[in-house]
Parts: C-alpha cells; sequence; structure tokens
C-alpha cells in the first residue's frame, strides 16, 4: 500500500469520527480543567491532560462512529449524509467501521481508567464511569433505541453531552463537581437540542423521508420556530443561573465576566431565534445552527477566563 493511499484511508476514518463534535466536546473538557485548576489551586499534571483530552476524543469518536455504523441504512438516503464514508462505499465492509468504533471505545474507557494513576482511584473510577454512561446514552439510547422511534430522542439522548465538563473536572477534584461542575456539564446538555432542532428543521425533509421524528421535523415551521425559541430561553436562563449560586467555599459559583458574556451572547441567541419565529425558513434555522457553536465556546471560554481571576 503506498503512502499515499494510507494516508487517504487515514482520512477517511478521520472523517468517520465526526471531528467538529469531539472537536467541541474536548474544548469543554478542556474548560472544566482549566476552571477546576484555577479554582481549587490544583496543578495538573501532562499526563493528565493526555488522559483527559485523549479519553474524551477517543469516547466521542467511538459514540460517533458506532451511530454511524447504525445510520448507515438511513445515511444512504438523506442527502445530507449520503456522502459519509459508510454509506458512499469508501469504507467497507461496514463492519470495520463497527470494529473501529469497539477499539476507540475501549480505548477512551482504559484513557479514563488511567486517571486514577495520576490522580486517586476515586477519580479515576469517576471518569471511568462518565466515559461509560456517555457511550451508553449516546449508542444505545439516543442512536438504537430513541432516534427512529420518538421525538424526545435529542432529549433523552442529549445526557452523553454533559459528560466530558465531568470528566474533566473530576481528572482535577471532586469538590464542586455537583455545583459548577454539574452546572457546566448542563450548560451543554440544555445546548444540544436548540443546536440539533435548529439543524434539523433546516433538513427537515431528509428526516422526513427516512422516517426519524425530530421533533422540528414533524412539526409545522411555526411550530418548530417557537419550540426553538422556547428552547433557547431556557438555555439562556440556565447559562446565567450559575451567577446565583455558590461554591461549598460559599463563594460565587460565578463572576461579572462570566455573567455578562452570558447575558450579551444570550441576548443575541434569542434575537437569532425571534428572527426564526418571524421568518421561519430553513435559512433562518441554518443560521441560528450555525451561531450556536460559537456560542457555547464562549460561554466556557469565560469560565476559564472567570476563574482564572480569582488566582
Amino acid at each position: 500500500m503506498s503512502v499515499q493511499t494510507k494516508s487517504s484511508r487515514v482520512a477517511v476514518y478521520y472523517e468517520l469520527t465526526k471531528p467538529k463534535i469531539w472537536y467541541l466536546l474536548a474544548f469543554t473538557a478542556f474548560g472544566a480543567v482549566v476552571t477546576a485548576a484555577s479554582i481549587h489551586g490544583v496543578d495538573v499534571s501532562v499526563i493528565t491532560w493526555s488522559l483527559v483530552l485523549g479519553s474524551v476524543i477517543a469516547g466521542s469518536a467511538a459514540a460517533n462512529t458506532l451511530t454511524n455504523y447504525h445510520d448507515r441504512d438511513i445515511d444512504a438516503v438523506m442527502e445530507r449524509t449520503r456522502g459519509r464514508p459508510l454509506p458512499s462505499g469508501r469504507i467497507s465492509p461496514p463492519q470495520k467501521a463497527r470494529d473501529f468504533g469497539i477499539v476507540l471505545a475501549g480505548l477512551s474507557l482504559a484513557m479514563a481508567f488511567g486517571i486514577s494513576f495520576t490522580t486517586t482511584l476515586e477519580q479515576g473510577l469517576w471518569a471511568t464511569g462518565f466515559i461509560a454512561f456517555g457511550l451508553f446514552n449516546n449508542i444505545l439510547i439516543y442512536s438504537y433505541a430513541l432516534k427512529r422511534k420518538s421525538w424526545t430522542n435529542i432529549i433523552l439522548g442529549g445526557f452523553c453531552g454533559g459528560t466530558p465538563p465531568l470528566i474533566g473536572w473530576v481528572a482535577v477534584t471532586t469538590a464542586d463537581l455537583w455545583t459548577l461542575g454539574l452546572a457546566m456539564a448542563g450548560l451543554v446538555f440544555i445546548w444540544i437540542p436548540l443546536h440539533i432542532w435548529s439543524l434539523t428543521l433546516h433538513f427537515k425533509s431528509d428526516y422526513n423521508a427516512v422516517n426519524v421524528p425530530m421533533l422540528t421535523a414533524i412539526r409545522s415551521e411555526s411550530a418548530s420556530a417557537r419550540i426553538i425559541a422556547a428552547s433557547t430561553v431556557v438555555m439562556v436562563a440556565f447559562s446565567i443561573a450559575p451567577f446565583f449560586i455558590t461554591l461549598e467555599s460559599g463563594e460565587p459559583m460565578t463572576g461579572l465576566v462570566y455573567v455578562i458574556t452570558a447575558i450579551a451572547s444570550g441576548v443575541l441567541m434569542i434575537a437569532l431565534s425571534g428572527w426564526v419565529i418571524a421568518s421561519p425558513s430553513e435559512r433562518t434555522s441554518w443560521i441560528l445552527f450555525k451561531f450556536s457553536s460559537p456560542y457555547l465556546s464562549v460561554l466556557f471560554i469565560a469560565l476559564m477566563v472567570d476563574a482564572g481571576l480569582r488566582i
């Protein structure tokens, strides 16, 4: 096999893992590590950093790969997805993708447990448990059990999105895990429906063609716009809530840098969702979808900056 052929095969398997998704999830884990380390004054070793990011990347890539394997039949029908590695035949037979996903899942669990050797056994077990839950929720609950059967798919199957920041947090400390750590996980979880529903409104004909009951695909455009707007308001309200909650030490969970950022970016997101209500269309929903990814990143950057100012 030539060097060029090997390189192209690596590129195909890389594409299979949906890197844009794990880029963002790895960033939320990164943000959780930085925030927890800044607040609690913990020095995180290079090995721990590597294990955290490696486990989150491998776990997300595994989930994406295995859901791609399960959905290869409907992906072949949908215009948006028919060019993916499996429906396009660039990976054949499909079992190669399945085996690749299983290996990635095993690596993610091993790296998460490896955190036990650079921190404490408790922290490693928490990290391993979160990775296992994320894989279970995304692959079995979302893709296999709910995606093709219930409009609740992205809600009940979206808990996995909150696991990367929890893994990043416990790799530093278990203190404040259920306050700021959980709040960071909640930001991702509550953001997911808005992000996905705005995408499915844009591609609703694709989802209807394969009978996948995404909420904004099975409702009218006006009803979908109201659903998106309501989820945006809930998301923005949740993003501001940490400012009014205290850590175990009695300090405020977040400071002014974060809350000002959350309010400013939240106003923009509400304005965009209001535009979708006023003009429900594939174009307006697509613009809202494109803005939603940097919105989450901006919130996590603000959390890191806010925590750094406490040092």
